[in-house]
């Protein structure tokens, strides 16, 4: 197992996302958040009361 590294930085809704693998963002609430992720792929989340989520890919690039 390697070593990883990870750092949110949150300004309001708005989260920029670090890594080793490069830079992130995401905007959103508790409920709904769209995020970008450093390797191109786009995520729309939806939080439900109780646990349940939904989460579905948009768009973007797979590596």
């Amino acid at each position: 197992m390697g070593w990883s590294y990870r750092k949110s930085i949150k300004m309001g809704p708005f989260r920029l996302n670090l890594s080793r693998s490069g830079v992130g963002h995401s905007y959103g609430g508790r409920g709904f958040r769209v995020t970008k992720t450093a390797d191109g792929r786009r995520t729309l989340t939806i939080n439900l009361p109780g646990g349940f989520h939904w989460r579905k890919t948009l768009g973007g690039s797979r590596s």
